[in-house]
């Protein structure tokens, strides 16, 4: 990889309008992304880790409120440093993403304020890859069976292709400004597995049974995107399960906080 080239980071920390998370409701805090896992609030832990990655330049986090955010101390001293700023998050995640693109230098590394159990060299891999591809835009996926080796209740479910189950990792990849169109496959809040006709939107009917029936390969579909976008989309697989575990309810939770014990001890 070329030393000279670092990625901004947009760490995507909005919350759902009028709706106050559970996990935050009985942490007793405002927004998902400052409960604490293993005694860490989520989005202080994933500005660490983003910052600890030697390929990452300036950090944006999109937020909805800002202020319990950046009242904690990881945060604060990079804002002093001039490294981290706010962008106003937006009703919807694309908007959001285009908010927090908004004078940034490309390329973008995109991740998630709950994205707790990604490291430096998880963050550092998928940059390479993604550069080693020349991708205009990726996204970070993860094997079925390395998920479940991590924890067996990490995900309960799978993108199915001809080679196997995936998992996506809350990491995508924007190599100039002209990939933020490939952002409105987003639009809706992606979660295909969960929503099949946003497949049948994005991709069409016949790639909604492909992609049921496991009968096409990631790769194929991949670049079926890349010629409805005009930019090359590539997806990357990436080493460690764990990256595909993020905080999205009780159950994901208590596996983050279970997986997070194993490296640093039983905290808070």
């Amino acid at each position: 990889m070329d030393g000279s080239i670092k990625a901004t980071a947009l760490i995507m920390a909005g919350k759902r309008s009028g709706v106050l998370d559970p996990l935050a409701q009985r942490a007793g805090v405002a927004q998902k992304c400052v409960v604490p896992v293993n005694g860490t609030p989520m989005v202080a832990r994933v500005v660490e880790q983003v910052a600890a990655c030697d390929r990452v330049g300036k950090i944006r986090i999109v937020a909805h409120e800002p202020d319990e955010i950046a009242a904690q101390p990881v945060v604060a001293k990079l804002i002093e440093e001039g490294r981290l700023s706010f962008a106003e998050g937006k009703f919807n995640i694309v908007d959001s993403v285009f908010s927090g693109a908004e004078g940034v230098e490309f390329p973008l590394l995109i991740t998630t304020a709950d994205n707790c159990l990604v490291t430096p060299e998880g963050y550092a891999e998928f940059i390479d890859k993604a550069l080693a591809e020349n991708a205009g835009a990726a996204a970070g996926l993860a094997r079925k069976e390395d998920v479940q080796a991590a924890d067996p209740e990490g995900q309960s479910k799978f993108y199915q292709f001809q080679d196997g189950g995936y998992s996506n990792c809350n990491m995508y990849w924007m190599g100039s400004a002209e990939a933020l169109k490939a952002a409105e496959i987003m639009r809706e809040g992606g979660q295909f597995v969960k929503f099949p006709r946003r497949i049948i939107k994005a991709f069409g009917f016949m790639n909604l049974i492909r992609f049921r029936m496991g009968w096409g390969s990631k790769e194929k579909l991949f670049a079926q995107i890349s010629r409805r976008f005009g930019l090359k989309m590539v997806p990357i697989v990436l080493s460690k399960g764990q990256y595909a575990i993020d905080v999205d309810n009780e159950r994901t939770f208590e596996v983050t906080e279970r997986l997070l014990a194993k490296t640093e001890g039983k905290r808070g």
